[in-house]
């Protein structure tokens, strides 16, 4: 597009200094990745009627065994709120229970109960089956070393302060 043909309002986008180009384009290129591997993941648990944040529950507490509340949320990322919801509709399926903390009476643990770890045992490896399937693009070797690098990278993005916590 020429200036004369660009219309009246588009204004060119000033230049970012090449270290932010970069950053900003691995960001975009990170987020498509995570988007079209997302949909994948949660078209296959969508199968057993469940959203991916309750398939992250089941899976949490099938490979580690009971948490409590605050641990489930920092581990499947969600806020304390979101954690609650999605566990008392676990609950209400019959494949989670809470369970009381015996050294904080406040505190209560998120288990599977019987039917959940039959669940997850009968969709889980389906679902790997599935997320390996979207990430066929990348061989085991590319996928560890990304892997890898990615490790690295949020590690040092969560060391940063941010501009919220700057204030």
């Amino acid at each position: 597009m020429t200036d004369s043909t660009r219309s009246p309002r588009a204004k060119k986008a000033p230049a970012l200094d090449p270290g932010a180009s970069s950053a900003l384009h691995l960001w975009v290129i990170l987020s498509r990745a995570h988007a079209a591997v997302a949909r994948h993941a949660e078209s296959d648990v969508a199968r057993h009627d469940l959203t991916i944040a309750e398939f992250g529950i089941l899976e949490a507490l099938y490979h580690v065994g009971p948490l409590l509340l605050g641990e489930l949320q920092r581990k499947i990322l969600v806020s304390s709120g979101g954690v609650t919801y999605l566990v008392d509709r676990l609950e209400q399926r019959g494949l989670v229970e809470r369970q009381p903390c015996p050294n904080d009476r406040r505190a209560r643990y998120a288990a599977l109960t019987a039917e959940g770890r039959r669940l997850v045992a009968r969709i889980f490896p389906d679902h790997a089956r599935a997320v390996e399937h979207a990430m066929a693009g990348l061989t085991r070797a590319d996928r560890d070393r990304a892997a890898t690098l990615l490790k690295t990278l949020g590690r040092a993005a969560e060391a940063l302060p941010t501009k919220e916590d700057a204030n």
